[in-house]
């Protein structure tokens, strides 16, 4: 049976393991930029450790994240963790998207998490496997391979 998908020309997105596989990888790499970004910020504090609940420091974490995702989403697709899976984000753009697309993106995944991962195993009930921040972002994932 031919999908169709094939019938497009479009390749399917990749499956739910390999997705996970370079979040996985993108999550080591975002925790040693966030070490980073907060050891910048001591020379603000007087070499003080940032106080639990801090608002600002939090919004602050999420910037960075934003940055370290939305940088390599929109400079080629690909974040390192996708580069070592094969995986490449495209948009409106061949390869890669745009910012906007990035913050809907960034957004929506953190919503499909909220719901205890519920918009990632959404691909395995979807008929084109694309999850809610595939959807509401307008991208989705390519197999580079």
């Amino acid at each position: 049976m031919v999908s169709d998908s094939e019938l497009s020309g479009t390749p399917m997105p990749p499956g739910l393991g390999r997705r996970l596989a370079a979040i996985a990888y993108d999550s080591l790499l975002l925790t040693a930029v966030l070490f980073v970004a907060t050891a910048a910020l001591l020379p603000f504090t007087g070499g003080e450790a940032i106080r639990s609940g801090s608002g600002w420091y939090s919004v602050y974490l999420v910037a960075v994240s934003f940055g370290y995702f939305g940088w390599f989403w929109t400079h080629g697709g690909q974040t390192l963790g996708m580069r070592s899976w094969r995986l490449r984000l495209v948009g409106n753009r061949r390869n890669g998207a745009t910012w906007q697309q990035a913050l809907l993106r960034f957004v929506g995944a953190g919503f499909s998490w909220a719901a205890f991962g519920a918009g990632f195993f959404w691909l395995l009930v979807d008929p084109e496997r694309l999850t809610w921040h595939d959807r509401i972002s307008a991208t989705r994932l390519v197999d580079v391979s």
